[in-house]
């Protein structure tokens, strides 16, 4: 199966400011990859040194196992699709689909039925006569995604397509898209600072900062392991806690959190000194302040926010820590009353609770998905 992709020890320096620095990835076939990280992180900066706009300062990109990285973009088997979709306002949705192909060695006919095809992967059959401005705009995104899968490509790079979009259709297009990659088969590469998106369509999240990966692996790892403070932070809804390593017990760090001690079971465990410890508020179980068990934190309610299906609760707890906590709005009353100035205790579980190192981590090498198509 053809389409992997490996990055070795790519940079790309404009004048003094280095935008990618050393990156090393593999990508396998058939994967939907996902860069990821705040604007100026580097990852469109990556996406275009892949697809051939940008070249490299150093460092190789080998598409199935060939250096591409001085080769131009119309001789690399890659397409792209750009957040402004770029159609031709002059033809018809067909005329815009069938467009690539007319550079390609196929009869009139035949380009017609690859075109075709290609509008009834995007479910878009019934509009191939429409003009481009006749469209909403999930169909216009649609068009450009059949343009670029009508030449049958390698590798599909994404640079945040979905970005111009209304939130409601973003999501239905979320799962569209992920759908339409598992089955096709073809290597996804996705470019976005939406967290959701990369959590909902990814067989794979990279985290990028300042030009570099800082993790990357299955969207449910970095989420609920995240390496570094900077993963931790960006990923997601994170509390950050000051603390205090003291020891350990049965492999668990104790911590010291605003002179309570409280013990870790996840991340850095033998770590000593001061550190940063993480918990996602969905983990933090709200009790009344009476309750003095191990891993609880006194505090005082100074907010709850209502977000449908679930309050968020936000605490100030003692050491002065803001920590957020999730109370799922299922019907069942609270066990105390959230309103401000209320004190509480804060449960922290040992397995929820992780310590955090401060420093970028080597990606593993990645074994192709098992369930890839062949």
């Amino acid at each position: 199966m053809q389409g992997e992709i490996k990055l070795e020890g790519l940079t790309k320096v404009f004048g003094t400011a280095v935008a990618v620095d050393g990156i090393d990835l593999r990508i396998p076939p058939g994967e939907f990859f996902t860069l990821l990280g705040p604007s100026g992180c580097g990852k469109t900066t990556t996406l275009r040194m892949i697809a051939g706009f940008e070249r490299p300062t150093s460092g190789l990109i080998l598409l199935d196992g060939t250096d591409v990285a001085n080769v131009p973009p119309h001789r690399r088997n890659v397409n792209t699709v750009f957040q402004s979709y770029a159609l031709f306002p002059h033809l018809d949705v067909m005329g815009n689909v069938s467009f690539g192909l007319k550079y390609v060695r196929l009869s009139k006919d035949e380009r017609r039925r690859r075109a075709a095809e290609a509008l009834a992967l995007v479910k878009l059959g019934e509009f191939a006569g429409r003009k481009a401005s006749q469209l909403s705009g999930g169909q216009q995104q649609r068009v450009a995604l059949a343009r670029a899968l009508v030449l049958r490509p390698r590798v599909l790079l994404l640079d945040e397509p979905l970005g111009a979009l209304d939130a409601r259709l973003r999501k239905e297009l979320q799962v569209e898209l992920k759908s339409l990659q598992a089955e096709l088969g073809i290597t996804f590469v996705f470019v976005t600072h939406d967290q959701e998106e990369a959590l909902t369509m990814s067989d794979r999240v990279a985290v990028m900062s300042d030009g570099r990966v800082e993790q990357a692996g299955p969207p449910q790892e970095v989420y609920e392991e995240p390496r570094t403070v900077f993963v931790a932070d960006f990923l997601g809804v994170s509390n950050l806690l000051s603390a205090e390593a003291v020891g350990r017990d049965s492999g668990r760090c104790m911590l010291r959190i605003g002179g309570k001690p409280c013990l870790a079971a996840q991340g850095a465990t033998d770590a000593s000194g001061e550190v940063k410890a993480m918990i996602r508020p969905e983990r933090i179980r709200i009790g009344p302040h009476t309750d003095s068990d191990e891993n609880r934190l006194p505090g005082m309610v100074e907010r709850a926010v209502f977000l449908g299906g679930s309050y968020e609760v936000h605490v100030r707890v003692l050491g002065g820590d803001l920590l957020k906590a999730t109370v799922a709005n299922d019907g069942t009353p609270p066990t105390v009353r959230l309103e401000q100035g209320e004190p509480v205790s804060l449960y922290l579980p040992p397995d929820g609770l992780r310590v955090l190192d401060g420093g970028p981590v080597v990606e593993e090498p990645a074994a192709a998905p098992a369930s890839a198509p062949s």
